[in-house]
């Protein structure tokens, strides 16, 4: 696609969860409360005016759904806040401090006031009627490989509830998600074209995730981007979450538009197939109003100077790569997986093999044999690195050793002592006397057959060619 010819313009809306309590109340931010539901009501809404005296058309269209919405929950998550039946209390400053965070390393201005906004939302996803959300910060940037892409705004907000089941006239919603706290950092419209969309969506990631105070899973994050082409208003594709979906989802979106003749700005929710499906009217400025519960709060000097920055993840992984010879794919997982690799200490092995199988044996092991590697502790994988360190085992042996541990056997490293050269040798000799003129990649399959897990591959294999 030639983009610049489409006139094609697109920002995005990232919006992360932080690990922290609830925005407004010291309810413990559990997105998926296991506990017995203990809470259980319903309530229907409906749409307030904003500053400018008008309903939003957003709000308007969900009205006219006239549902009724159940909600449940767990009094080990949620309290009279998120029932809307007590005031909201003091905003939680451990919060406001992480945006703040974000916001310097996104080369923001932060305001000197933080006001609350009420934002009108009537589907039901949030109890009182309308969301609670601050402006902290505006006019940022961050450098891309097509240039500086503007960070317009950095909001602090309060997390939506979670959608449980839509049938007829009836909404379910799971209160435990509402009230976490939530960092809204939206962009410009200086994204070029659909590959840059997820560049800029993968970088916004890496500096939240560098903070250490955001959740990490699937649902914690959400991607929603802005798309036009010209001749065409703007529509909202809501609710990436698998960036690596975006640039289809984006093409197939400006194909759409380009074979509407009439359209009118709206939002869309995206499909798993990369498809979308309209949503609701786009809403406006008139869903805007204060919130008058939630004092101001005014960002001093001495505030300000408690955020202290952290050392961004791609720096860190960069430091990686010349430290240790990383490619810059593995370094970047090494810090993904929030890997300390300067504490594994050994003195005979290469850390780019210890680094390999702290990062990569994982998923191998799900992938093959399908068993969670995660639940190998880390003085686990160190005493397996040990006995190679130590030349008790081979490199072969590792991977069978975490999957034997993985399904709760119990090890015998005496059955992968490694084997020494002369007795490798006379193995090998053995091997090809028992299985004269066959071919080298034969011997192979018959050598580690026999000595799989107790000598490495390329060993036997450059023994093999010497001996041949």
């Amino acid at each position: 696609m030639n983009y610049e010819e489409l006139g094609f313009k697109s920002g995005l809306e990232c919006h992360q969860q932080l690990e922290t309590h609830k925005l407004f109340c010291s309810c413990p931010s559990l997105v998926n409360d296991e506990h017995d539901v203990d809470i259980k009501f319903e309530r229907k809404l409906r749409a307030s005016a904003g500053e400018t005296g008008k309903v939003d058309e957003a709000a308007k269209y969900e009205m006219t759904k006239s549902k009724v919405f159940h909600y449940e929950g767990c009094s080990s998550s949620c309290c009279l806040v998120e029932m809307d039946e007590e005031p909201p209390h003091l905003v939680n400053m451990h919060a406001l401090k992480t945006v703040l965070e974000v916001a310097l390393l996104l080369n923001c201005k932060v305001l000197s006031q933080i006001h609350f906004m009420r934002k009108t939302v009537v589907d039901g996803s949030n109890v009182s009627g309308f969301q609670r959300t601050a402006l902290v910060a505006v006019d940022g940037f961050i450098e891309t490989s097509k240039g500086k892409v503007k960070i317009d705004t950095v909001c602090l907000e309060e997390e939506a509830a979670k959608k449980l089941e839509a049938k007829d006239e009836i909404i379910r919603y799971r209160l435990d998600r509402l009230g976490v706290a939530l960092i809204e950092i939206a962009t410009d419209a200086s994204i070029k074209d659909a590959e840059h969309a997820k560049e800029v969506a993968s970088q916004l990631g890496m500096i939240l995730r560098s903070t250490g105070k955001v959740k990490r899973g699937i649902g914690t994050i959400r991607q929603d981007v802005n798309v036009s082409i010209k001749g065409h208003p703007r529509v909202e594709l809501k609710g990436f979450q698998d960036l690596r979906s975006m640039p289809k989802v984006i093409e197939n979106e400006i194909l759409r538009q380009k074979e509407e003749k009439n359209g009118v700005s709206h939002v869309r929710k995206v499909n798993p197939d990369g498809t979308s499906t309209f949503m609701r009217p786009m809403p406006g400025a008139s869903r805007m109003y204060p919130e008058t519960d939630i004092p101001i709060i005014d960002i001093t000097n001495d505030l300000m100077e408690l955020i202290i920055l952290p050392e961004r993840l791609d720096v860190r992984a960069l430091k990686l790569e010349k430290k240790f010879g990383l490619s810059a794919d593995l370094a970047r997982e090494v810090i993904e997986c929030d890997i300390d690799l300067y504490s594994y200490k050994f003195k005979n092995l290469d850390i780019k093999f210890v680094a390999n199988v702290l990062v990569n044996y994982p998923k191998e092991i799900s992938k093959r044999f399908g068993l969670d590697a995660s639940t190998l502790r880390d003085e686990q994988y160190r005493e397996i690195l040990g006995f190679l360190d130590a030349g008790m085992i081979s490199k072969e042996a590792v991977m069978e050793i975490i999957v034997e541990t993985l399904q709760g056997k119990k090890v015998n490293i005496e059955k992968y002592k490694a084997v020494d050269n002369s007795l490798l040798e006379e193995e090998l000799k053995k091997i090809i006397s028992e299985n004269k003129g066959a071919t080298m990649n034969a011997l192979m399959g018959e050598a580690m057959k026999k000595l799989r897990g107790k000598v490495d591959g390329k060993k036997i294999m450059d023994t093999l060619k010497k001996l041949m």
